[in-house]
């Protein structure tokens, strides 16, 4: 299964950009998930529910990484 994941800072950005990439990509619209918050925020709900739906073989996009996390570190975290 192909998931993907956006996340816009602030309420004045818009995440359009990034699902537009995520659609181009292969990921169907309903297997998008965006959060609108800080990346320096550990609360990000769309991203705690698309890590519990992942399974082996299944893909996680995304257009930047750093939507995905705010340092290797975390990224690293992320990840485990």
């Amino acid at each position: 299964m192909l998931f993907g994941y956006a996340r816009i800072s602030t309420a004045d950005q818009n995440p359009d950009h990034q699902i537009d990439a995520l659609l181009r990509a292969g990921v169907n619209r309903n297997d998008i998930h965006l959060d609108k918050a800080s990346g320096a925020k550990d609360s990000r709900p769309s991203l705690d529910l698309v890590l519990k739906l992942l399974r082996e073989g299944d893909t996680l996009k995304v257009t930047r990484l750093d939507r995905l996390s705010r340092s290797l570190v975390h990224h690293l975290l992320v990840g485990s």
